[in-house]
């Protein structure tokens, strides 16, 4: 349950410790009207980098958290952090080390490495993050991650304050970290629960799709099922936030004046290349009427 706390188990406020396209961390202001007040059990069940997990978390409420996500390696590394935070740290200092004598060799090093202990997993998936180019989670039908070596002058390869902040409000939230599909996590909530959802976006144009973060992807048969779970959960009593592309097909699906308010917002496409082409962008914040 959500509770006031004065005392927080961190000095410094955690952050996500990894960029995620489609990450809310520039979205987190318009959101933030959005949470409820009080709530049981919150539940993200398209984790990414976390962003509303962490701003909800600086409030200084207390509250139990079930944090989900498909992508396997994602969901190894919250485990990892929130469970041996000193081997991870240990382990990236090592990676910071070997990257710093030949920096593009070692990348792809460790992009070809298949590493089977939890600890490597979670250290390699930070690492490529940190040092791949602008940042970016994408994976080949094979599960393959692709994405190339980005020039960095001093990548954060090891942030230790941040991932020993990470652990504590993780621990501090008791969290539930699980590899499941959104549906399956949603079968735990209960009145007054709060869930986020932040699925991949429906294109807005032919060439604008992006859901490589796992292999199956995220059709609009997908967005048809979350739309209709969003309405068996707000029948249930339970407070739902979602977050999508500004679409007619999202707004068609979501176009129920009795369950649903539905807000645009301006936004930014962080995974655009080119930096003039992520602005002039609006999403649909949508959410069930909760007080």
């Amino acid at each position: 349950m959500l509770t006031p706390s004065r005392t927080v188990p961190w000095d410094t406020p955690p952050k996500p410790f990894v960029k995620w396209a489609g990450g809310k961390g520039q979205l987190i202001d318009k959101l933030k009207p959005f949470f409820p007040e009080k709530f049981g059990t919150y539940f993200e069940p398209f984790l990414g980098g976390g962003a509303v997990f962490f701003s909800l978390l600086v409030s200084a409420r207390q509250f139990d958290a079930f944090l989900s996500d498909t992508n396997k390696e994602l969901i190894t590394t919250y485990s990892v952090i929130k469970d041996e935070p000193e081997r991870l740290i240990s382990t990236l200092a090592r990676h910071k080390e070997c990257y710093e004598r030949a920096p593009e060799d070692y990348f792809y090093a460790v992009r070809e490495s298949e590493p089977t202990f939890n600890v490597e997993i979670a250290a390699r998936l930070i690492f490529l993050n940190k040092t791949c180019f602008n940042g970016l989670y994408r994976v080949n039908s094979k599960g393959k991650f692709n994405v190339p070596f980005g020039r960095y002058r001093n990548p954060a390869i090891c942030d230790k304050e941040n991932l020993k902040a990470v652990s504590n409000a993780l621990r501090w939230s008791k969290a539930k970290i699980a590899c499941l599909d959104y549906s399956e996590a949603a079968k735990q909530a209960k009145k007054d629960d709060f869930l986020y959802f932040d699925p991949p976006y429906h294109p807005v144009s032919k060439t604008a799709n992006f859901t490589a973060y796992t292999q199956s992807g995220f059709s609009p048969k997908d967005q048809e099922n979350l739309a209709k779970l969003c309405k068996e959960l707000s029948d249930r009593g339970c407070k739902v936030l979602v977050s999508n592309s500004n679409t007619e097909d999202v707004l068609s699906l979501y176009d129920d004046k009795e369950r649903f308010v539905v807000q645009t917002v301006p936004a930014m496409r962080a995974i655009n290349c080119k930096g003039n082409l992520r602005s002039g962008h609006s999403e649909l914040i949508i959410r069930t009427k909760y007080a």
